[in-house]
């Protein structure tokens, strides 16, 4: 019979669950660093295509003035617009995909790989419906429409990476050696 913390967890099927606040923390600092290596990338993209660097806060800055302006709110339409978006938008989405994997059992068990796959689906599909009002609200045409999509879910792939990997690894269980010397 094995007498271990470790075959004991095994044997009676317990699992250790990461705590909620870890993992909205763990999500935060996912949702922030992926957002910022999408937009440094996509940047650099942008610069390497002949375009302005900030063309995409731009974008989204007039999406969101576009949007607000249907409730009666006006607000400006610029680049400093966009990047509060993105820089909103992108630790919320972590901050939940965060307390998804500390709630769902099949997600706090995963490995890495599976982590990192579930958070590039969440991302995809979340970002959906925000990126479906950009060609509404700003009345693009089909091939800026098609480049709006194609674009987008490159840089999502990038973020969705980066938000599974860290989340991933900053919801791993402690190394059995660490374990036993914490009681």
């Amino acid at each position: 019979m094995d007498r271990t913390l470790q075959g004991y967890l095994l044997k009676e099927g317990h699992v250790k669950r990461a705590p909620l606040a870890r993992g909205i923390a763990w999500g935060f600092l996912g949702g922030l660093s992926g957002t910022m290596v999408m937009d440094i990338l996509l940047m650099g993209a942008l610069l390497v295509l002949k375009q302005p660097a900030l063309m995409c806060f731009s974008i989204v800055g007039n999406t969101v003035s576009r949007f607000l302006a249907k409730f009666g709110t006006q607000i400006a339409s610029s680049v400093p617009t966009g990047v509060v978006a993105h820089y909103v938008i992108g630790p919320l989405v972590g901050i939940l995909f965060g307390a998804a994997v500390t709630m769902i059992p099949a997600l706090r068990e995963g490995t890495l790989k599976k982590i990192t796959i579930a958070a590039f689906v969440y991302v995809e599909i979340l970002s959906q419906p925000i990126l479906a009002t950009t060609p509404i609200l700003l009345k693009m045409k089909a091939p800026a429409t098609l480049q709006w999509f194609g674009g987008s879910f490159v840089m999502h792939l990038i973020l969705s990476i980066v938000l599974g990997v860290i989340v991933g690894y900053g919801l791993r269980p402690a190394p059995l050696a660490t374990q036993r010397r914490a009681q």
